[in-house]
């Protein structure tokens, strides 16, 4: 007689990503609101990781790692390469857990590029992408595509790719209702399907793993029209250094995209980008809670390994920039919460991790053979209680978004950060006393010898 997962205590796995949140969303208290109140539940009923960090601050290299647990250079997968076309032949964590056994399903945006499609790499029970909604928009009649690429919501920037400028469309923080109705809106539709994905997934004879992949806060910045007047942007307390770069900023940071995006962006308007972007992080709130009451529903609440992060941050202003694309805190840190069979709840750690962790972490808790060689460490003694997280260096990187264009490399050991550009100075950062990065201490003779064992670690990083 065939045993049924639960007969053989399997976890289930639900891996819920978001597009641009910021780490400090969680627990963020904006115009007398609470921002993420079920994220905030998660939290509680889990572990949040405080210092998490993206292995690079965009959207195609992010997703590789986030399923891979290989850095950017092992994948191949530096810049929005959205083909794959310079992809190395790597493993994802769908094709390992399909190989043990598990049932699949994905419902939300595709941005694993690793030259074979992750649908082509392995048998999805359930699968639904961007592209479905698109069909699901025209059905409806809704022109969203000729809406997004207009006026406001693009502004062309110089971007250099393989030492040539080009003139590139980008979104900028302007920000709208949403001109469709809710149901229509990418993550509500998304939303509609996974939950009834997780009944079908739960009722079967294997354990699943569910992944479900949201677009917001991601901009264009469209809000909903139950959620325009949440926070209203006159009472936004906006960070100090909105609009302000660092003291020291090395000089070429004015000419990436990020800085570009910022320029011409008054206070008002940070206000409103402030306002549309926490109003769409509620929404992804929202949709998280859907996912936890469908787990809830089916009777799979218990069992379940719950997992939610999201693929970088947001600028928002801060060093006076827009979108990510740059290795400041607000780019590169992002939210971590795991909760499930086996996790101690309440738990705050404090040690930086990466992206590249999970991986390995998931294999572990799902008591599957973790692969040699990835780049990060298992967290699963740590999320057990077992065990306090050793402080390693963590690393992340931007070399540019439709192509090669910079070189940025970070190492984050502890309280410090340090960014090398071979193109421009150092950045050096005690993000303990400076949590904003707003003094340089590249060069500061009290900080001689921290600087030369970060830029020893990066170089060592850079050269395996």
């Amino acid at each position: 007689m065939v045993r049924s997962w639960r007969e053989i205590l399997a976890m289930n796995l639900l891996f819920i990503t978001s597009d641009h949140q910021r780490a400090d969303s969680i627990g963020l208290t904006q115009a007398d609101q609470v921002v993420t109140p079920t994220l905030n539940a998660l939290a509680a009923g889990g572990v949040q990781f405080a210092r998490a960090y993206s292995a690079c601050p965009l959207c195609v290299p992010a997703r590789a790692a986030l399923a891979t647990g290989l850095r950017p250079a092992r994948t191949g997968v530096e810049w929005n390469d959205w083909q794959g076309a310079h992809a190395k032949d790597v493993v994802t964590l769908h094709e390992r857990l399909a190989a043990a056994g598990y049932a699949l399903g994905h419902c939300g945006m595709d941005h694993v590029r690793l030259g074979r499609r992750l649908r082509e790499r392995a048998d999805f029970a359930v699968w639904l992408d961007e592209a479905d909604h698109e069909r699901h928009l025209k059905e409806r009649g809704c022109d969203l595509a000729a809406l997004e690429a207009s006026g406001p919501f693009r502004k062309k920037v110089d971007e250099t790719i393989n030492g040539e400028v080009r003139r590139t469309d980008y979104s900028t923080p302007h920000a709208a209702q949403w001109p469709f109705a809710r149901e229509d809106f990418r993550d509500d539709f998304f939303s509609a399907h996974a939950e009834a994905a997780i009944g079908q997934l739960a009722g079967g004879d294997q354990p699943f793993a569910m992944f479900v992949n949201y677009w917001a806060p991601h901009p264009p910045l469209y809000v909903p029209q139950e959620l325009t007047g949440l926070f209203p942007p006159d009472d936004i307390e906006l960070p100090l250094n909105v609009d302000c770069p660092a003291e020291g900023e090395p000089a070429n940071r004015r000419l990436g995209i990020a800085a570009q995006l910022a320029e011409g962006v008054d206070a008002a308007g940070w206000r409103r980008a402030w306002s549309a972007h926490l109003a769409l992080t509620r929404l992804v709130d929202q949709q998280v809670e859907r996912l936890l009451q469908a787990l809830e529903t089916a009777g799979v609440a218990g069992d379940t390994l719950v997992i939610f992060t999201s693929d970088h941050g947001e600028h928002l202003g801060q060093h006076a920039m827009y979108q990510k694309m740059e290795l400041y805190e607000q780019a590169a840190r992002v939210p971590l919460l795991v909760r499930g069979p086996g996790v101690v709840a309440g738990q705050m750690i404090e040690v930086p991790v990466s992206h590249l962790d999970l991986v390995p972490t998931i294999m572990d808790l799902l008591q599957l053979e973790t692969p040699a060689g990835l780049d990060g460490r298992s967290l699963a003694k740590a999320l057990q209680g077992k065990a306090e997280l050793e402080r390693v260096p963590v690393y992340t990187q931007f070399t540019g978004n439709n192509g090669p264009s910079v070189a940025r490399h970070a190492v984050i050991l502890g309280t410090y950060k340090l960014i090398l550009d071979p193109m421009d100075r150092p950045e050096l950062y005690d993000l303990a006393s400076d949590p904003l990065e707003m003094t340089n201490r590249a060069g500061d003779p009290a900080l001689v010898d921290i600087e030369a064992e970060l830029t020893g670690l990066v170089q060592a990083r850079l050269a395996e």
